[in-house]
């Protein structure tokens, strides 16, 4: 039996990224304590099998943890404007564990970990860390053990970080299926400002304009529509830490934004603009699709080695399963897969992406079932 890579850690936060990370860790055999200032969090999680309490009564019918036993590590998944303070706490509270918390942005974390730690030793065994992954839900009942299997998870330690907790801090990205990227806070929470802030203000800026249209018009969505604004269903306490917390690289990027929105609406504004108004808004939609080329694929491929192939689905049970089965018996293997639910129609359109070599197989395959294929 192989040995679990941390004899225990506790995590403190029992909310959906803390309780997530707690059941990856137990996944791999890790013994995993648990603290959460909701009551009603913390009995979630231990009823998901996420660990025991540290404090409170264990809600299987049993005491509180004992402590006395060596803590190898301490993971603080607790809200942005508490990390500081939680943090320095779990340095004193641990002094022979590294700590590492879950937080969106990491220059602030450190900075007030910094000023509530200052009086006492223990900083050089903290290191920032970010997994990249999450969900507009929130909560324990929203967690699963598999949420970070291929993510990235930021490490980000500081200049006095100890090698021994970084490598721990690496260490729990693995064991909770991620790969580790190390980064600087600073270069962290610049990256995340692009990547993770900045899409999450678009989405919301988009899904406000909702609250006033026409409920006919909103009929018309497809999945465009669901698609950017899917995030903007985040808790809106939540992401106003997480912002405040990051405002400089985060309005810098808006402002950037802006700019480039007004330029084409000023472009579309300018109806007898002929072919140059034409060329600057090609342009445009241009940058646009080469941005999103640039994004890695699944496992790091390019994203044009995969190819979407829509096909109709009737909407009754089993369906989506008979499909998987059909496009498994042929030798293809589905790298993603996307779902258009389509508004008072007894079907739905579902994109299946497959690696581009496979896609004449998969056509034929299809065909074959009766599958409808559409494009």
């Amino acid at each position: 039996m192989t040995e679990p890579p941390f004899r225990r850690v506790v995590v403190i936060g029992a909310g959906l990224m803390g309780t997530s990370v707690a059941l990856a860790l137990r996944r791999s055999g890790v013994e995993v304590l648990l603290e959460d200032a909701d009551p009603g969090n913390l009995r979630v999680a231990v009823s998901l099998g996420a660990g025991v309490p540290v404090s409170s009564g264990d809600a299987t019918g049993g005491g509180p943890a004992d402590l006395s036993d060596p803590t190898d590590l301490v993971v603080v998944g607790v809200p942005p404007a508490a990390l500081g303070t939680v943090i320095a706490e779990a340095l004193a509270r641990f002094p022979a564990a590294a700590v590492t918390d879950l937080g969106s942005v990491k220059a602030a974390a450190l900075a007030d970990t910094r000023a509530h730690a200052s009086a006492g030793p223990g900083l050089d065994r903290y290191v920032g860390g970010h997994p990249m992954a999450g969900s507009e839900q929130s909560g324990p009942l929203a967690a699963r053990a598999d949420l970070f299997d291929g993510r990235a998870w930021a490490v980000t330690p500081h200049v006095d970080s100890r090698p021994d907790a970084v490598a721990a801090v690496d260490q729990l990205a693995r064991t909770c299926g991620a790969f580790p990227v190390q980064l600087s806070p600073g270069e962290h929470d610049e990256a995340v400002a692009l990547v993770s802030h900045l899409p999450q203000v678009a989405s919301t800026v988009v899904a406000g304009l909702l609250t006033t249209a026409a409920e006919g018009h909103l009929v018309l969505a497809g999945q465009g529509l669901r698609d950017v604004t899917r995030i903007a269903g985040g808790d809106p306490e939540l992401w106003t830490q997480i912002l405040s917390a990051n405002a400089e690289p985060v309005a810098r990027l808006l402002h950037e934004a802006a700019d480039n929105l007004h330029r084409v609406a000023h472009t579309l504004e300018k109806r007898d603009a002929g072919e140059a108004g034409l060329a600057d808004l090609r342009n445009s939609l241009e940058r646009g699709a080469t941005g999103v080329r640039r994004l890695p694929g699944k496992h790091g491929a390019r994203p044009e080695a995969f190819s979407p192939v829509p096909v109709l689905l009737p909407d009754r049970p089993g369906e989506l399963a008979r499909l998987f089965a059909d496009v498994g018996a042929a030798g293809v293997n589905i790298e993603d897969v996307r779902i258009d639910h389509s508004p008072n129609t007894p079907a739905g359109l579902v994109e299946l992406w497959v690696h581009q070599d496979t896609v004449p197989a998969l056509l034929e395959a299809l065909a074959h079932h009766g599958w409808d294929v559409h494009g």
